[in-house]
């Protein structure tokens, strides 16, 4: 079953397409950022745990910081922002007085369902780099 994808709406700085993009070059850089600094800290979270011989089970904590890097990088990579779908915005100008309110009740569906699509996606990925984290015999 497949449903019709919103038609985008013009803003004067980029469109808007309902589920699929929400940002413009200047929130997709912070999305990046804060994505390496969550997987940095996983990272380093890691090697603390592994150098001082925490217990493996204490690993799956490590979910955290690579959930919410990875979730970050899809942001990025999907130009698409969680938040501001949940808010029914979106930004496409390089400061954030750019923010526009997105009022379409059909849009905002098709945004929490990427939402949904995206938390799942991210939750994915860092389960899997948390089990095998956690099944390291180090």
């Amino acid at each position: 079953m497949t449903t019709a994808t919103p038609s985008p709406i013009s803003f004067p700085e980029g469109s808007y397409v309902p589920g699929a993009c929400n940002i413009g070059a200047f929130e997709i850089r912070r999305r990046r950022a804060f994505g390496v600094i969550g997987i940095v800290t996983g990272v380093a979270l890691t090697a603390v745990m592994m150098a001082a011989g925490v217990p493996h089970i204490w690993r799956l904590l490590l979910v955290l910081p690579f959930w919410g890097g990875v979730f970050s990088l899809l942001q990025a990579r999907r130009r698409f922002c969680a938040g501001f779908a949940m808010a029914g915005i979106a930004n496409f100008s390089d400061t954030d007085a750019g923010r526009r309110s997105v009022a379409d009740e059909a849009a905002h569906k098709a945004d929490m369902m990427a939402v949904l699509r995206m938390t799942r996606d991210s939750f994915a990925a860092a389960a899997v780099i948390t089990a095998v984290l956690v099944l390291l015999p180090i």
